[in-house]
């Protein structure tokens, strides 16, 4: 009975086109913002926030640029932890180089620098698709692997393709301690979440999804497939590219190419796959996941008292993670964000049957 709309009249169309149009809805993520921004840093210990917070905030926001592309345009791409090195390597490149770079337009701009590279690699895009497509992505990845190991102009000098940085502030105020840090993502990836809800529910989103649906469709009735396809890699690469910025600057503090390897990239896709393709909610349901199922995975022979040695248990990790991520996809191949509107639906008719 709590979570129902009735008496909530809509008396405009911008009422009605409210990105939470039911009340209940606008109070619960206020509520959640509120919880995360002043409650969290109150309650939480060290570990929870360089384990799981830190790159659960970071993950969702590079997930959110991938679930654009992948989710919404349906434009597959196996090249994520490429742009993501590109936006980490060239905010790095604008901090060192530049004299009093600000630590935000530093990761902004290497953002954009990871637009160019994903509308470059999005190009193929135009011809070709699916599988093809896949490939021309991982091209990406093994591109900037070798670019930032051979190039050493890229590492500032650095022959073995590793670099760090230390003393982040934002307007004078350092960003040192994990709580800083935890507080700055998520300033990041609620400005990016709204962002990118709007621009899901306007003009350029719904050229997206019908691209996705059928794109010989879409261009009939008078939408530019190439417009589509590279805003799609744009805007995708640009939120991918802070997020690796982040991950650099933020998480590791020094960092090498192996931090953005293939590994990285299937990933965000299982993120994406396994929380709700075309999905902003599912974006963060798939980072969680992720994130920490391996982490409960690994602590679990301990906190139930099982005698297991170290290997066993990493080995044992990785088949049950494995065999889960089977099992949702077989369930809910929707994605966990699926679950979650059915839940809302029910929800919304109970008690009544239905």
């Amino acid at each position: 009975m709590i979570y129902r709309e009735n008496g909530q009249f809509k008396t405009s169309y911008r009422a009605d086109q409210q990105i939470f149009p039911i009340r209940q809805d606008r109070i619960a993520v206020l509520l959640l913002l509120a919880f995360a921004a002043l409650v969290v840093p109150a309650i939480a210990s060290e570990y929870v926030f360089r384990a799981i917070l830190i790159p659960f905030l970071i993950l969702s926001l590079a997930a959110l640029g991938l679930n654009i592309l992948v989710g919404y345009c349906g434009q597959i791409s196996l090249g994520t932890g490429a742009f993501m090195a590109v936006g980490a390597y060239a905010a790095y490149n604008f901090s060192v180089r530049i004299d009093g770079m600000p630590l935000i337009a530093a990761l902004l701009l290497g953002g954009l620098c990871a637009t160019g590279v994903g509308v470059l690699f999005g190009i193929p895009s135009l011809r070709i698709k699916g599988l093809y497509l896949a490939m021309a992505t991982l091209a990406a990845q093994f591109f900037t692997d070798w670019a930032f190991l051979r190039i050493r102009w890229f590492t500032n000098d650095s022959s073995s393709g590793s670099v760090s940085v230390a003393g982040l502030n934002v307007l004078g105020i350092p960003i040192d301690t994990p709580v800083q840090k935890y507080l700055f993502c998520l300033a990041f990836l609620s400005v990016f979440a709204l962002l990118a809800k709007n621009l899901v529910r306007g003009n350029i989103g719904r050229e997206w999804m019908a691209m996705r649906d059928m794109d010989v469709a879409a261009a009939v009735i008078g939408i530019r497939p190439i417009y589509a396809k590279l805003t799609a890699f744009a805007v995708s690469s640009f939120i991918v590219g802070v997020a690796g910025g982040l991950w650099g600057f933020v998480h590791l503090g020094s960092w090498e190419p192996a931090a953005f390897s293939i590994d990285r990239s299937f990933q965000l896709l299982f993120m994406v796959i396994i929380g709700g393709l075309g999905s902003i909610m599912g974006s963060f349901f798939g980072a969680a996941f992720i994130v920490l199922l391996p982490i409960l995975l690994d602590n679990a022979p301990y906190w139930f008292g099982i005698p297991i040695d170290t290997a066993t248990a990493a080995h044992l990790t990785s088949m049950i993670f494995g065999a889960l991520i089977v099992f949702f996809l077989i369930v809910e191949p929707h994605g966990l964000a699926r679950l979650w509107s059915i839940a809302k639906e029910k929800l919304r008719l109970w008690p009544f049957p239905h």
